[in-house]
């Protein structure tokens, strides 16, 4: 294999494990962040859960119904604009469109595949990397209602199928399980996976920056790319007044990805998604979550990183301002007040959004594109840590020219009818 000059656009999770693993396989790496440090946006405000329930595509049975019941409430899982502008009526419908339970089923099963993928290449990683103490053990899905716990339903027999190991729990054996939940708060049953796991995301991606640093990746911050051009056999990268050329181009940017494809004519419907999270100083360590937790009805993250504790989830479309809105505000406080009312005072808690770039369907795109030695690896949404170490191998081995070590159906831009180089 002859060695390439690589670079990668985006310095979070993806673009940072894209680069390691194109340097370990002998490549020249560059990698353009436009931020000041690796997981500056998307990475930072990662819950960092690691668990096959929690990999799961948004579009499924039922959601629909679900998110327009908390739409107009004072606290919800979902934030829509008074007025749909095209583009965003066109990814609903798309969307929609793949809450059919069969589609879901694909979705899922291709999402599984690539999780199951990555953990395993993450454990590879961990003796090099994961000197973490903040690594906790062991997940549940909390699920307020019997409505909640129906909307499940498809995820729950996904799981059983996959041989995924996991239990269901009713509403006094998941407070056993975790006893510092709040007596008060409605609880129907919770969905445990006792083999996940949680660490922290953003402190990985700078670890493993450094790694990857001592392995000859260059990184670039503070420059945005402004646009791609063909230059001959090889692409040209554009920062300002510069621009160089390179053997391949890598583009993990988040939810910028869309923005630089479609002015290379590749139409992808990856949108950006608003996300939110909170991460408050824990006042009393006997209050605290044991493991991680997802509130099922509002979408709604429990993580504990040290003496910390984060809640991540809410999504707002069709927003790229850098507020937060009162309603996500009150919704993530409502959520860790609900739970753990002990654990933190979160009133003081530091509060963040960032833009998730999301498909429809769920899986990501990872790959060749129509333009020759253009790759991408976008779309993980709300499962970047999840899904990194494995998608960046992939395509590290797809530009290497090696065969990659899972199948690639369903995770590609063909599944949008698209001929790749």
């Amino acid at each position: 294999m002859a060695q390439k000059q690589v670079a990668v656009i985006g310095g979070g999770i993806i673009g940072v494990c894209t680069a390691y693993f194109l340097a370990a396989a002998g490549h020249q790496v560059v990698v353009i962040e436009r931020r000041g440090n690796v997981a500056a946006e998307t990475s930072f405000g990662n819950a960092g859960v690691m668990a096959a329930g929690y990999v799961t595509p948004w579009a499924k049975p039922g959601m629909p119904r679900h998110l327009l019941a908390h739409l107009f409430r004072q606290e919800a899982p979902l934030m829509l604009p008074r007025k749909l502008d095209p583009a965003l009526w066109r990814w609903v419908r798309l969307w929609l469109s793949e809450c059919e339970l069969e589609k879901f089923r694909t979705n899922m099963q291709r999402m599984q595949r690539l999780y199951d993928y990555s953990r395993s290449i993450l454990r590879q990683l961990e003796p090099q990397v994961l000197q973490i103490d903040e690594k906790t053990q062991g997940y549940l899905q909390l699920f307020r209602t019997a409505q909640d716990l129906a909307l499940a339903g498809p995820a729950l027999s996904m799981l059983a199928e996959l041989d995924g190991a996991h239990r269901l729990l009713d509403a006094d054996a998941a407070r056993l399980l975790e006893p510092a939940l709040a007596p008060q708060t409605a609880l129907a049953g919770a969905l445990y996976l006792p083999h996940a796991e949680t660490a922290n995301c953003p402190l990985f991606t700078k670890q493993l920056k450094h790694i990857a640093m001592s392995m000859g990746v260059e990184f670039i911050f503070g420059n945005s790319v402004s646009a791609i051009t063909q230059n001959g056999s090889k692409l040209a990268l554009h920062i300002g007044e510069t621009s160089f050329a390179t053997d391949a181009i890598v583009l993990a940017a988040g939810a910028e990805s869309a923005r630089m494809l479609k002015e290379l004519g590749i139409n992808t419907p990856l949108f950006p998604v608003k996300s939110y999270a909170a991460t408050a100083i824990v006042k009393d360590m006997e209050a605290v979550p044991l493991a991680a937790l997802t509130d099922e009805t509002y979408r709604v993250s429990i993580t504990r990183m040290g003496n910390r504790i984060r809640l991540a989830g809410t999504a707002e479309l069709a927003s790229r301002s850098a507020t937060m809105p009162d309603i996500a505000q009150r919704t993530l406080r409502k959520v860790g007040n609900d739970w753990f009312p002990h654990a933190a005072n979160y009133n003081h808690a530091h509060f963040w959004c960032g833009l998730q770039a999301t498909l429809p369907d769920g899986p990501p795109l990872i790959g060749a594109t129509p333009i020759k030695n253009l790759f991408v690896n976008i779309g993980h949404g709300a499962n970047g840590w999840a899904m990194a170490a494995g998608a960046g191998k992939l395509v590290a081995d797809i530009i290497s020219e090696r065969t990659p070590e899972i199948g690639l159906d369903g995770l590609t831009l063909a599944r949008y009818g698209m001929h790749t180089g």
